[in-house]
């Protein structure tokens, strides 16, 4: 259960932190100088925690964060998780120079580290090292071609048009080689937007490929064929970009969800509320 919910925040957002719409021929152009995001990470309805998202972008480069804080059984299990990774943005193509990942909880503490040249994966250093585990399908080289880290494939949705239900992500985290693949789910009316105007929610059905790095066991099978990781995207009033409303992934021991709490934009310098609930 915990290793699952502690892929919740890598799997979701990887899909859809931040999603730029509309037909700007310029990502760096379509995208705030700023976005923060807070969300509530719940496991069947109790909240277990929080994630943290910041984006900024300035002269071509990026740099996207993310922090996510957990605590199971009374506080018995705590993690904690922070991601890192930075980039160059030219047109509509995001790619990543540098990612990393660094985790510490009761359980396990540790880091991964990667860097890009070009379109592929150059280096992974994992601390510890990771020994060699039986049942995992190896990773070859031709799977760290054409990839994406989990956080930079948010970006990769920008040629989005009206609706960002319309991507297939090919992502590498350092361990595993998977793909979402998001498709059209349908539209519900959220609230909470500027002035309390409701707005569209575009629902996305998510479907996680596995490739290679994962263990070919039943909570990987299980994942993989299910059709309940939903993810209902927002688009924020007076800009052309969208942000997750709230994210739906069932595991084995029941369903986890990050549902949001607060979205801050800064433009021109100045910051703005884009929504609250």
């Amino acid at each position: 259960m915990f290793r699952s919910l502690s892929r919740v925040s890598c799997y979701a957002f990887a899909a859809a932190a931040l999603v730029a719409g509309g037909s700007n021929p310029s990502l760096a152009g379509s995208l705030p100088e700023r976005v923060t995001a807070l969300y509530d990470i719940n496991f069947n309805g109790i909240n277990v925690g929080t994630y943290e998202f910041s984006s900024s972008q300035e002269g071509g480069s990026y740099t996207l964060k993310g922090n996510a804080s957990m605590s199971l059984l009374l506080g018995a299990i705590q993690w904690q998780g922070v991601t890192q990774t930075t980039g160059q943005l030219t047109g509509n193509v995001a790619k990543p120079a540098s990612f990393n990942f660094e985790f510490s909880g009761t359980l396990k503490s540790g880091s991964t580290r990667m860097a890009f040249q070009g379109d592929q994966v150059s280096q992974v250093l994992h601390q510890p090292p990771s020994p060699p585990r039986e049942g995992i399908v190896p990773v070859q080289a031709q799977h760290l071609k054409g990839v994406l880290d989990p956080m930079t494939a948010v970006l990769s949705l920008a040629q989005a048009q009206d609706n960002p239900c319309t991507k297939r992500l090919p992502i590498y985290d350092g361990k595993q080689r998977f793909d979402l693949m998001l498709s059209p789910r349908g539209q519900v009316t959220l609230g909470g937007g500027q002035g309390g105007e409701a707005v569209p929610g575009y629902v996305c059905r998510v479907k996680y490929v596995p490739i290679a790095g994962h263990k070919a066991d039943q909570d990987t099978q299980q994942l993989a064929q299910s059709n309940g990781i939903e993810i209902i995207m927002r688009p924020l009033a007076g800009t052309t970009i969208f942000v997750p409303h709230k994210v739906t992934i069932p595991t084995v021991a029941g369903s986890a969800t990050l549902v949001s709490r607060r979205v801050m934009l800064v433009n021109n310098g100045q910051q703005q509320l884009a929504f609250a609930q």
